[in-house]
């Protein structure tokens, strides 16, 4: 299962796998124009589509369900992960990845900026998970970097000032190698801040 799957970009990684999507389809590319968004938004590849804190399967249907970058845009993401113990078979894996800090993009559903290994290691718990292996993505360096590779262009969007947005990158472009360097050279700082996390468990 592929929950909130959106436009199905892992189908081509599962064809050995028998695939099912689901989403709730609501969103379509443009949202409510605040933001970060897509643009454009293809929904139609999606097998099941339903809130995803109520898929209409039976229990136990899923060997693994899959869930990567969804949790932000739901109102209650704790409800997703208790109905992804209840699709799980017993022994099944999760596979999920959110933000650990982002900024509003898919808006109108766009409900939490980010969560910590706390939150995972609580909620997965309460919902009979083991969590199996986590990984941070990025540091705190690198997450700089991102966003300050944005500020241009959060500038040009925002205020229209050529002048601003010529001095933003005149600034920038010379910290991202020296940001890159201190990354490879630091032990620790996405502890303090990375993108996010990626996270196997497993139901007991």
């Amino acid at each position: 299962m592929d929950a909130g799957a959106g436009e199905c970009i892992y189908k081509k990684y599962c064809r050995d796998l028998q695939y099912t999507s689901q989403d709730f389809c609501l969103y379509d590319g443009k949202g409510d124009n605040i933001g970060l968004q897509a643009g454009q938004w293809d929904n139609t590849k999606i097998d099941i589509r339903s809130d995803i804190t109520d898929i209409p399967v039976k229990a136990a249907a899923f060997d693994n369900v899959l869930c990567t970058e969804v949790l932000e845009h739901i109102p209650k993401p704790h409800l997703a992960i208790k109905e992804f113990s209840r699709i799980l078979k017993k022994g099944g894996q999760l596979i999920l990845t959110a933000p650990f800090s982002s900024q509003t993009h898919f808006s109108p559903f766009h409900f939490h900026t980010g969560f910590t290994i706390y939150w995972y290691k609580k909620i997965l718990n309460l919902y009979g998970f083991k969590i199996v292996s986590y990984e941070r993505n990025g540091d705190f360096f690198g997450f700089l970097a991102q966003e300050l590779l944005r500020l241009p262009l959060i500038t040009k969007k925002y205020t229209r000032s050529k002048i601003a947005v010529y001095s933003f990158y005149l600034f920038i472009l010379p910290i991202i190698p020296i940001l890159a360097l201190v990354s490879r050279l630091s032990s620790g700082s996405e502890k303090q801040l990375c993108f996010g996390y990626h996270i196997l468990a497993r139901k007991t």
